[in-house]
């Protein structure tokens, strides 16, 4: 919650300081770096999987290593690209990919920690790590610095947070390992298109909206909207994390997908109240540029809410190991993003047709797991 917290703070803050004019390049760019994660994401659950399974921590690292290597290659080549779809500043975009290999390394420790259980530990890596990525970038910010160097001081914080959690995790606790096993970087790949799929699904708007609406005053009033939306997608986190073994388990998981889906349900509908409620304080926290936007929050909330929901659904999948079903993921970004090329010319279009193609998205993808996991456990 307090990395969480420090990063809508962030994407606040730069809203004001950036004005309308500035913001737009700074959120779709956050967008990026959020997409850079998913093989961070995957590596941990890959780390931690491994590490009960019994591999050594030497191996481990090892594997956190290459994949920070493939990472950073991918990034330097994404850099140019990036810059010519986004229509944004060079720096900033070689910044915000520059990120990658921290996210991986930072990761891959946070995975060790999760599989050896130190969930205190773990904790306070992750609360630093929101923290180191945050500070930099905002001192920045209010010394007057523009998207890239606000962007480069994240991305040395996370570089900070990554060294810390390696001096956390150290050497973890003697233990018997009745078989050793290299971990290649396959199952890490395997596991990075499950999450890349969601994560593109909650961060695609963002880069569409430059493509449809321009630098515009309308695209970074959009940017603002995606905080309530990005609020209601990372509160419910911790109910998968604790649903997950249950998840695992063939004589439960049905039980426990449908618990899972149903409080993250219910999650959902407080955020989309909560929203609705808190509406008109958006302009005294944001600005006054920000008020046009201010009836349409709760439906980002709603998208969130939405996409919270689907994330319970893809990680029961990946508890299953049906990762296949990712498939239906990737279907409806694609028609997700053909649709808003086509026909969002307003924020209030392109929120709409999200919201519709994720909810849409998100109902096949519960019902064809929870029936994988009917037949799983027959």
């Amino acid at each position: 919650m307090t990395a969480n917290v420090a990063g809508y703070l962030l994407q606040v803050l730069a809203s004001r300081w950036l004005g309308v004019a500035g913001f737009s390049e700074f959120a779709s760019l956050l967008a990026v770096q959020l997409l850079c994660a998913v093989p961070a994401l995957a590596l941990q659950n890959v780390v931690a999987r491994e590490l009960v399974r019994g591999a050594s921590v030497s191996a481990l690292r090892g594997l956190q290593w290459r994949c920070a290597v493939i990472v950073a290659a991918l990034a330097a080549v994404l850099v140019p690209l990036v810059t010519l779809a986004l229509d944004v500043n060079v720096l900033a975009c070689a910044a915000a990919l520059g990120a990658a290999p921290a996210l991986v390394l930072l990761s891959g420790e946070q995975g060790i920690l999760q599989g050896s259980n130190r969930f205190r530990r773990l904790a306070v890596v992750l609360g630093v790590a929101g923290i180191a990525r945050v500070v930099p970038a905002l001192a920045v910010l209010v010394l007057g610095g523009g998207t890239a160097a606000a962007l480069a001081a994240a991305a040395l914080g996370l570089t900070a947070a990554a060294a810390f959690a390696r001096f956390v995790a150290g050497a973890p606790q003697v233990r018997a390992v009745l078989t050793e096993h290299t971990v290649g970087v396959l199952p890490v790949i395997r596991a990075a298109q499950v999450q890349a799929a969601l994560m593109a699904l909650s961060s695609a708007d963002l880069i569409v909206v430059r493509m449809v609406l321009g630098d515009t005053d309308d695209a970074s009033r959009y940017a603002l909207g995606t905080v309530a939306a990005k609020i209601a997608f990372w509160l419910p986190q911790a109910v998968g994390v604790v649903l997950y073994p249950r998840m695992a388990q063939p004589t439960q998981s049905a039980r426990a997908i449908r618990d899972a889906l149903a409080v993250l349900s219910g999650i959902g509908v407080v955020a989309v109240l909560g929203a609705a409620v808190a509406a008109p304080l958006a302009p005294l926290f944001a600005g006054s540029d920000y008020a046009p936007i201010q009836g349409l929050l709760w439906l980002f909330a709603l998208h969130g809410a939405i996409l919270a929901v689907l994330q319970g659904a893809v990680l029961s999948a990946i508890a299953l190991d049906r990762t296949a079903l990712a498939t239906l993921a990737w279907v409806g970004l694609a028609v997700e993003v053909t649709l808003t090329l086509l026909f969002a010319h307003s924020i209030s279009t392109l929120i709409t047709l999200c919201v519709c193609v994720a909810a849409t998205t998100t109902a096949v993808v519960a019902a064809t797991v929870l029936r994988t996991a009917g037949t799983a456990r027959e």
